[in-house]
Order: C-alpha cells, then structure tokens, then sequence
C-alpha cells in the first residue's frame, strides 16, 4: 500500500513540475507579446485596434457577421448609426 502512495505522490509531483514548466514558458510569451505590441505601437498603429483585430481573426465568418449586425442594431437602438 505505501508503494501505491509513493507511485501516486511521483505521478503528482511529475504533473506540478509540468505545469510549473508550461506558467513560465505562458510568461515568458506574453513578455514577448506585449513587447511586440510595444514595438507596434512606437511605429504608430493602435494597440486597442489590432487587439480588437486579433480578436476578430479568431472568429468565424458567421460568428463575426453575427456580432457585427449585433453592433448595428445596438447602435441604432442608441442613436449612433454607422455610415
């Protein structure tokens, strides 16, 4: 029975220091990504932009087309039409 433990304590440890391995690979990319943006934005595009963009391309076509008449019928429930 203590062997049983052991084997389940190993497999427990082996699934944390995995996990641990994969935050810090998540932080080290995210540095990388705004430093990306960084770069973006001192070249002068819009940083709100390209994340809504970004946002956008994960989307299907249907899901998009579903938001963007969403959008202009809340925007015309407003008073804010778009041209």
């Amino acid at each position: 029975m203590a062997d049983t433990g052991a084997i389940a304590a190993d497999h427990l440890k082996s699934f944390i220091e995995r996990i641990e391995r994969l935050e810090e690979e998540k932080a080290a990319l995210a540095a990388d990504v705004r430093e990306v943006f960084a770069e973006a934005k001192s070249a002068g595009f819009d940083v709100k932009i390209m994340r809504q963009v970004l946002r956008l391309r994960k989307l299907d076509s249907a899901d998009r087309q579903e938001q963007e008449a969403l959008l202009d019928i809340y925007l015309h429930a407003l008073g804010m039409e778009q041209d």
